[in-house]
């Protein structure tokens, strides 16, 4: 019998997941991140979407129900736990390496370098800019052995809300907690759009968002997604426009925070059009 994880002629197949769970991103998420793997990997590979509802998602796209996890989710944090699903000893009826993207990504260069770097066996998550003194991963796009990390689960499993009371995110814990530890991908590989792509004040008024150097995909944390950054938005709820933007100057909030208010603008940015589609 052939091994589900390899071609006739023994080519490994790239094996990429994601988890949909829930109303916050409809199936065009799903499409359009099928659509950006297909057009950014070398053959064969596998795009397995874990979720409740298979509505509207392209039949190019295997869906499997979410992988059991019979636990209350934390509450009151700002870290969100759901992937915790994907630490069992099963993951559908995948084994063998599994590389996972966020919903929101966007894919703007090769991927075929994520599953040729390191070992087989490394758990590698993404480079995280936010707390670098911390040395903290990501997991917007992380790499892992099916079954490799249920020693984490059972930790969360057993105190959910006190883990995530202590960890605070999801990669903290996983960064602090994957047996042997995690690797991290180089660091240009996975670009924090806020924090990579978007112009100082006060450049941002003149010039969009950019693709940084060696950049392969880019990242949305924050509650900036991509059709914001398409209509030039920091935030759903931000101004489209500068002269809007500035007028809101005039809130006592933003007010108090004059500066920041001034650098949290953003022009349209027609890059993310190009590339987020199906």
């Amino acid at each position: 019998m052939a091994n589900q994880n390899s071609t006739s002629e023994s080519q490994p197949i790239k094996q990429i997941i994601c988890i949909k769970w829930g109303t916050k991103y409809g199936a065009h998420y799903a499409n359009k991140l099928y659509g950006m793997v297909s057009r950014n990997i070398t053959p064969p590979f596998r795009f397995v979407c874990f979720t409740d509802d298979t509505t509207g998602v392209r039949p190019e796209i295997e869906c499997q129900e979410l992988p059991p996890l019979d636990v209350t989710m934390p509450t009151n944090t700002l870290g969100k736990w759901p992937k915790s699903r994907l630490w069992g000893e099963k993951l559908g009826d995948l084994t063998g390496t599994v590389l996972f993207l966020d919903l929101d990504v966007v894919i703007v260069d090769s991927l075929d370098p994520f599953f040729e770097y390191g070992d087989p066996e490394d758990v590698i998550l993404s480079y995280n800019p936010s707390n670098p003194l911390e040395k903290l991963g990501q997991t917007s796009c992380f790499r892992f052995q099916v079954g490799s990390m249920v020693s984490l689960q059972e930790k969360f499993k057993a105190d959910p809300q006190g883990i995530a009371d202590k960890y605070r995110f999801e990669q903290r814990f996983v960064t602090r907690n994957v047996p042997g530890g995690v690797k991290i991908f180089p660091k240009q590989w996975v670009a924090h759009f806020r924090r990579k792509c978007r112009q100082p004040f006060p450049l941002n008024y003149f010039i969009p968002p950019k693709i940084p150097k060696g950049a392969r995909i880019v990242i949305f944390p924050g509650g900036l997604y991509p059709t914001n950054a398409i209509n030039g938005q920091y935030t759903s709820k931000s101004a489209d426009n500068a002269v809007d933007h500035l007028k809101q100057l005039k809130d006592p909030k933003n007010l108090k925070r004059s500066i920041r208010h001034l650098r949290h603008f953003i022009l349209p940015v027609d890059w993310v059009k190009e590339y987020w589609r199906e």
